[in-house]
């Protein structure tokens, strides 16, 4: 009867219910009837309104199996509801994804290992199932912590562990792509998800790392491997979020990284930092790049006060970033980068100097360490704004050079973009060093088309104002920038060293006609080029390394900027060297003295070889001869000898150890060259630069003697000073004969004009106007003193110069306040 009773029962029970109930056999061992499944998915397809039902009445079974903990029929009613997802897509599925989720969700809150992994895979497949309309109500909040609280299992069992943690990382990438999919797929970028998605993926590529890192680099992973190892394939999930990121959720998508970083403190080292961050780069699209670096930019201006190796450590990833940016579009960043890294570099400095201050006079271990590290943090800017601007595409790199010599901070003037005014000139020297250094990077392996094009008049002026300071590594610096712009052919290797070159064929040196262009800019710009070259060798401080470098930028600009009139005005001046060392106004050392012989003999001996003309060569080898076997300290390879005996003095030698302007002129007049105006020395002009530099004036290294016109025989040492005497003083403001002087002066001046080239007549006329107008402040600054003695005489002081008493009733003064 009881049986009877049952039967009749079963019988009124809903369909849905019995078909159900069939799929479930009486051992749970025999896993799930397929041919009463069958009849469910056909059930359900043709009565898609009871879906709902058939979802919930399913969730009531798990529920209560999972309590009973029989994990048997869990594992059938799972495998039911992933068959019956996969059949059913229509529009009344979405109460029985409710019901499905409920139960995934029950499953990943129990405490059994297999019954989260169960429900995981679950999940995934419902994921990658597409649905034809949006879900506009559900929200997998649930999921995303649940997933990511497993991505952090501490299980005791490491299998298990792995196990959970994989799952974990499926079940995240599950979400993301569900959620990517949905029209709602911005809630899952919202802070609160990406705060517990990243750090759970960035957990596990870590871990894994520092066991990779002990045993060596792994080997390329299978497919296989790809699923068992959490680091790879949370590798591939970070990959696969960041791809799918848009512009107004990439920086919620990259700032749980900076703060995991900051949490685990893996700035130093930060090669995981760096891996991550690359990962970044190559996975985002490359329009968005320039999201990540402000981002990085940013953390940096966070943390500018810590620790100098945390700073470095993120400049050497802001290092990395840019490096993959540069080869892409990264907007409006550029100068954004170099901004920053300047400030940064500024602040740097100010540390440095700080702690150096403070422990003034105690050095202990910490503080000099703290100056190592901070030597660190400048030398990654250096190299970050060199690396960045050198992938820079060649427009931005000149706006980038003008952008950093417009930081260059010069000593003398209070307007600068860069403040260094705290620093004092101990501070403003390391940022002067370093921003050229960062220059020198940056112009590395820039090919301008033309030379006005790398050296621009507004780029030029305030890049050799630093060769004029007293500081043999600025110096250093500017002309091997200089070198950076003016070899368009990479010659520059092939003359390193200040040496004799037998041969200059052997060097196969690359040179192509001189355009028109290049031509038009020496005639602008070559006397700023000789003057700072010129002006360089007078440095007291000069080193090997400054004549080597002197030298590689005569030989340059002969090579890529030199027609017949550069050559002209290039041997003007290397006389003119020659005759500062045999004079000596500037009191020079004997070695500095020697080694501007040594410069003049290389390169006139480079430039004899590259313009061929053989009388010329001739005299410069038979001078090369001579000083080799009577005064072999003139020549390179042996005043640059660590031990090299120097003369006690210049003057007593013979004139066959100089090179002579004469016999150049003769040599080089045979072979059609226009040597008229060899005989005009070669005199600098004066700038204002002068007065920026803290360097000697100017008016001090060049001769009072400023006329134009050529003076005495040009084989005899030049030597055109005259010294200001009382006499001298009384024929400039006397009358008599001034009117023959004037004639004869009108006449050779006239001639000079009509002979000479205009870029001379204007330089040297400059610099007599200057020189002039220094000599009148002299003279109307005369100060009379009273008469000792009733004898009726003064003694007169003009400048620097006293000279003897002498009448008064000699003395005109009226004539001299008209002159």
């Amino acid at each position: 009867l009881f049986a009877g009773v049952c039967c009749c029962c079963a019988a009124l029970r809903p369909r849905y219910k019995r078909l159900v109930d069939n799929i479930f056999p009486e051992d749970p061992k025999d896993g799930l009837v397929k041919a009463d499944m069958e009849k469910l998915t056909f059930y359900a397809v043709s009565a898609p309104e009871k879906l709902d039902r058939i979802g919930a009445y399913l969730a009531e079974r798990l529920s209560r199996d999972v309590v009973r903990h029989r994990y048997g029929y869990v594992l059938i009613a799972m495998e039911a509801l992933d068959q019956l997802l996969m059949a059913c897509h229509s529009q009344s599925i979405k109460p029985f994804v409710e019901s499905f989720l409920h139960m995934v969700a029950k499953l990943l809150e129990s405490g059994e290992p297999k019954l989260q992994v169960l429900g995981t895979n679950s999940f995934v497949k419902f994921a990658n199932i597409e649905e034809d309309t949006p879900s506009y109500h559900r929200r997998y909040d649930f999921f995303v912590s649940r997933f990511s609280a497993m991505c952090h299992s501490c299980d005791h069992d490491p299998e298990i562990q792995t196990e959970i943690r994989i799952a974990g990382i499926r079940g995240i990438q599950g979400v993301v792509r569900k959620t990517v999919n949905d029209e709602l797929r911005a809630t899952i970028w919202e802070p609160q998800h990406m705060d517990k998605i990243v750090p759970s993926l960035l957990f596990n590529m870590h871990k894994i790392e520092d066991i990779d890192s002990r045993i060596g680099p792994p080997s390329s992973p299978t497919g296989g491997e790809k699923e068992e190892n959490p680091a790879l394939l949370a590798e591939n999930c970070f990959r696969e979020l960041l791809g799918r990121a848009t512009y107004g959720n990439m920086n919620n998508a990259v700032k749980p990284v900076f703060a995991h970083l900051d949490h685990h403190r893996l700035w130093d080292p930060n090669e995981f930092a760096v891996s991550c961050f690359k990962i970044i780069m190559y996975s985002i699209q490359a329009q968005y790049s320039h999201h990540v670096i402000q981002e990085i930019l940013g953390h940096l201006d966070a943390r500018k006060r810590d620790s100098p190796r945390v700073r470095a450590g993120i400049i050497q990833v802001l290092l990395e970033a840019v490096a993959i940016a540069a080869k892409g579009s990264i907007g409006p960043t550029v100068l954004e980068v170099f901004n920053t890294l300047l400030k940064h570099l500024r602040i740097s400095v100010d540390f440095e100097l700080g702690d150096r201050r403070s422990s003034a006079g105690s050095a202990t271990f910490s503080t000099s360490s703290k100056e190592s590290d901070e030597r660190i943090v400048q030398n990654a800017i250096i190299q970050t704004i060199g690396f960045f601007g050198s992938n820079l595409p060649d427009y931005q790199r000149s706006e980038i050079m003008m952008f950093i010599m417009g930081k260059v901070p010069v000593l003398g003037t209070t307007s600068q973009s860069l403040d260094t005014s705290h620093l004092g000139d101990l501070g403003t020297r390391r940022i002067q060093i370093m921003l050229l250094r960062s220059l020198l990077m940056v112009t590395s392996g820039y090919k301008a088309t033309t030379i006005t094009n790398a050296l621009p008049p507004p780029f030029l002026d305030p890049l050799l104002s630093p060769s004029l300071m007293e500081d043999s590594e600025l110096r250093q610096l500017v002309l091997e920038i200089l070198h950076n712009l003016i070899d368009r052919h990479d010659n520059r290797a092939k003359l390193r060293g200040i040496r004799i070159i037998p041969d200059v064929s052997d060097l196969k040196i690359k040179r192509d006609k001189i355009s028109r262009q290049d031509v038009s800019f020496m005639k602008k710009h070559g006397q700023q080029l000789y003057r700072h070259i010129y002006l360089g060798c007078k440095e007291e401080d000069n080193v090997q390394k400054n004549f080597e470098l002197l030298f590689t930028s005569l030989a340059l600009t002969t090579i890529e900027l030199a027609n017949e009139e550069v050559v002209i005005d290039l041997i003007r001046l290397a006389i003119a060297l020659q005759d500062m060392a045999i004079i000596n106004e500037d009191n020079l050392p004997m070695f500095n003295r020697c080694g501007i012989m040594a410069l003049v003999a290389a390169y006139l001996n480079f430039l004899s070889q590259m313009i061929a003309v053989p009388a010329f060569c001739q005299h410069i080898s038979k001078v090369i001869e001579t000083r080799s076997l009577e005064a072999s300290y003139f020549l390179p390879e042996t005043i640059f000898k660590d031990k090299c005996n120097l003369p006690k003095s210049l003057e007593k030698h013979e004139k066959d150890l100089f090179f002579l302007t004469n016999k150049i002129a003769e040599s080089l007049g045979g072979s059609g060259y226009s040597v008229e105006r060899l005989s005009v020395p070669y005199v600098p002009q004066v700038t204002d630069e002068d007065r920026l530099s803290r360097r000697k004036s100017i008016v001090d290294t060049v001769s009072i003697q400023v006329d134009i016109l050529p003076g005495n025989n040009t084989e005899d040492k030049i030597d055109n000073t005259e010294e200001i005497t009382f006499e001298a003083l009384k024929k400039a403001i006397d009358n008599n004969g001034l009117e023959e002087q004037e004639k004869e002066k009108r006449r050779l001046v006239i001639e000079k004009f009509q002979k000479a080239p205009f870029e001379e007549i204007a330089a040297q006329c400059e610099t007599k106007a200057n020189l002039l107008h220094d000599r009148l402040a002299q003279i109307l600054e005369l100060t009379i003193r009273p008469p000792p003695s009733p004898s009726g005489t003064m003694t007169i002081t003009a400048g620097h110069a006293h000279y003897q008493s002498v009448p008064v009733y000699e003395m005109k003064f009226p004539d001299l306040c008209v002159y």
